[in-house]
């Protein structure tokens, strides 16, 4: 048996391969609920219901889905390029802790900054953050051949370890009793909300506009061109013309950017503050969320909500019928693999 490439990939198979893929986590899934005793339609039912069977459902889905979009966005722009950042939770937490180092700590100082100035420079202060934090492996790739897969992922160690030492240090709550997290955002620089008596805030919107932004690049700018090309064939667009390490450090930038951007519409959003247990590995679920979408920035909306509303449909499936929230992870995990394995099918046949 082997693999052999298509000459010619159908514009059906494409979009076929990640509901087939979804199909088969569900059917997966079906096999461990019987498992554990439940009824798999009426599983599936309250897992439905509880992320989007009703308003406050929903508005929990898309509270949930606003980091999501964002990471998921990081990582199909690395991805296009070959670039595979796996590090966008370090980046999400080095965005959290540079929005709070901006828009709390600066009270000491004795310095009254107009909101209109320190929000901006709270989002710009992360967006950096997070930007350089995949620019070192993303240079060390390109000039000296390292493994980013094994630098990013290093990094988010590195990260979590240094968040960590900030809040029961430097950055530490004073009135948290004992609590590591640090100090909260003034509350003029919190995101307001979208819907009354809920959590969506208007990160939904910086997700909505973001996702399109780098669509466009994508669709209609000289650096998109050039991330695509880097993408399909390295060695191809460098005798092209194609300014290889520019391009790659452009695309670690911005990827970089938006998961740190995750990290400080978080804390702006949803928490006012960091703790070390803000993000249930939303970086890693970016991954699952990018490849679901196809590496479609449009695409990582859908994809967003989709997996966000299993992660709260999870909760009120497991107090009605007693399967574990775990099941959401394998759900998440298992339409990683699914997708893999479905585009690599689009793109080649099995032969023997």
């Amino acid at each position: 048996m082997r693999l052999e490439r298509r000459h010619e990939v159908s514009r059906g198979a494409l979009l076929l391969a990640p509901v087939g893929a979804v199909a088969f986590t569900l059917l997966v899934a079906a096999l461990l609920v019987l498992w554990a005793g439940a009824p798999v339609a009426r599983t599936y039912g309250l897992l439905l219901a509880g992320g989007f069977g009703s308003v406050f459902a929903w508005s929990e889905t898309l509270t949930r889905a606003i980091p999501l979009i964002l990471t998921g966005l990081a990582a199909t722009v690395a991805f296009k390029a070959r670039l595979f950042n796996i590090g966008a939770e370090g980046q999400l937490y080095a965005g959290a802790i540079a929005a709070v180092a901006v828009g709390g700590m600066h009270g000491g100082t004795g310095l009254e900054w107009p909101v209109w100035l320190l929000f901006p420079l709270m989002m710009l202060a992360a967006a950096l953050a997070g930007a350089l934090l995949l620019l070192g492996p993303a240079l060390m790739k390109n000039k000296l051949g390292v493994d980013e897969v094994v630098t990013t992922l290093l990094f988010n160690f590195i990260m979590l370890l240094a968040v960590g030492a900030l809040l029961d240090g430097p950055m530490k709550d004073p009135l948290a009793m004992g609590w590591p997290q640090s100090v909260a955002l003034q509350g003029e620089l919190e995101l307001s909300k979208l819907v009354a008596q809920t959590r969506v805030h208007t990160g939904l919107l910086w997700g909505l506009v973001l996702a399109v932004a780098v669509w466009a690049i994508f669709r209609f700018t000289v650096l998109g061109f050039d991330i695509r090309a880097l993408g399909a064939n390295a060695r191809g667009a460098a005798f092209a013309g194609v300014p290889v390490t520019r391009t790659v450090v452009l695309t670690a930038l911005l990827s970089g950017a938006l998961a740190g951007l995750a990290g400080a519409i978080e804390v702006a959003g949803r928490t006012s503050y960091v703790t070390l247990d803000m993000s249930p590995n939303y970086g890693y679920a970016g991954i699952v969320i990018a490849m679901l979408a196809g590496l479609h920035p449009l695409g990582v909306v859908a994809s967003a909500v989709f997996v966000a509303g299993v992660l709260v449909g999870a909760d009120t499936m497991s107090r009605a019928v007693g399967v574990p929230t775990y099941i959401a992870d394998v759900i998440v995990a298992t339409a990683l693999l699914a997708v893999l394995v479905a585009t690599l099918l689009t793109q080649y046949r099995v032969r023997r």
